[in-house]
């Protein structure tokens, strides 16, 4: 392990976790962590071995110049912190990185090791799905633990999947061994677009964190994003007929399904979330992590936010290779 002296003193922490691979459609997951990161200043303070857990031929090292210098980027899992201010002050433990390629129950573990150290209050973990939804609603997050009482407390759904699970899952289940309250919050992203970037389904994901955690999230550019990406899928969708007709089949299905869900719980969490964003202009967010080292080695990839592909014709085969 990389680990550097002066983990910081945390008030009421919460661990917000996310992978790449398996278990992040569109890259929705990941990506609400690396927002929070960003938003937030984290500041990275360790990081996980990447010898232990990956195979370098299927997730590769990266090189790139500095100065005129070869440096070599390892592919790992880094923890970060943010600090949040306000009249209740919080404090994030972010986990963002890559689904490990081996030695699963050691890498939990060892995340668990830092949880406890750094006196974790609760494990929220982020995952994305492919799903029958119309990239035209609203994107359905679920949210589920093993704790039946967590499950009753938070307004949450007790787990009762069943078959092939990922790190998510892995994840979540050694933190209910462990005694560590954990949930999972999933975004269903439509089937037919799933390539990445998709920012409606990572501000669902942070829309839903932000309830669970009660934490006004800084949502900088994420919305006018989402809003561009609808757009620009609305227009590839009716270039096609048949994609089209295919949308229109799950809107109708989805609104069928939803009718009886139209409830005042919905309204007033939304009604909630409004009255949080107008009572705390500005955010509560500090510069974070003032005296805390970091990696310099952050492992960050800039980029532009590449235009939405021109969905599948419907019937194709899409994989759905995550779970509830």
């Amino acid at each position: 392990m990389i680990e550097l002296e002066g983990v910081p003193e945390l008030v009421d922490p919460v661990m917000v976790a996310a992978f790449e691979g398996w278990n992040d459609a569109g890259d929705a997951a990941s990506t609400a962590v690396a927002h929070l990161d960003r938003e937030w200043k984290g500041e990275v303070f360790a990081a996980l071995d990447a010898e232990d857990y990956y195979d370098f031929q299927v997730n590769r090292p990266t090189v790139w110049m500095d100065a005129g210098v070869r440096k070599i980027t390892w592919p790992t899992t880094r923890l970060s912190v943010v600090r949040i201010g306000g009249e209740k002050p919080r404090d994030l433990v972010l986990v963002r990185g890559i689904e490990p390629s081996m030695r699963w129950r050691s890498f939990c573990n060892e995340l668990l090791g830092f949880a406890h150290e750094l006196g974790v209050e609760l494990v929220v973990i982020l995952g994305a799905l492919l799903g029958d939804t119309p990239h035209t609603r609203p994107v359905p997050i679920s949210g589920t633990t093993s704790d039946a009482d967590l499950a009753q407390r938070m307004d949450l759904e007790e787990t009762k999947y069943e078959g092939p699970t990922g790190i998510v899952g892995v994840l979540q289940e050694a933190c209910t061994h462990a005694g560590v309250p954990a949930v999972s919050l999933w975004a269903a992203v439509p089937h037919y677009v799933s390539q990445p970037p998709n920012p409606k389904a990572t501000l669902a994901l942070l829309n839903r964190l932000e309830d669970l955690i009660d934490v006004r999230i800084p949502l900088g550019e994420l919305p006018e994003d989402a809003r561009a990406w609808q757009v620009g899928v609305d227009q590839l969708a009716a270039e096609d007929s048949e994609v089209a007709e295919y949308v229109q089949t799950l809107e109708e299905a989805r609104d069928t399904a939803e009718l009886p869900e139209a409830s005042g719980e919905a309204i007033a969490r939304e009604f909630e979330r409004y009255l949080r964003r107008r009572d705390t202009p500005g955010g509560h967010a500090t510069e974070g992590g003032e005296g805390t080292p970091f990696l310099k080695d952050r492992g960050d990839n800039p980029g532009g936010r590449p235009k939405p592909p021109k969905p599948p014709k419907p019937g194709a085969d899409d994989e759905d290779s995550s779970e509830d």
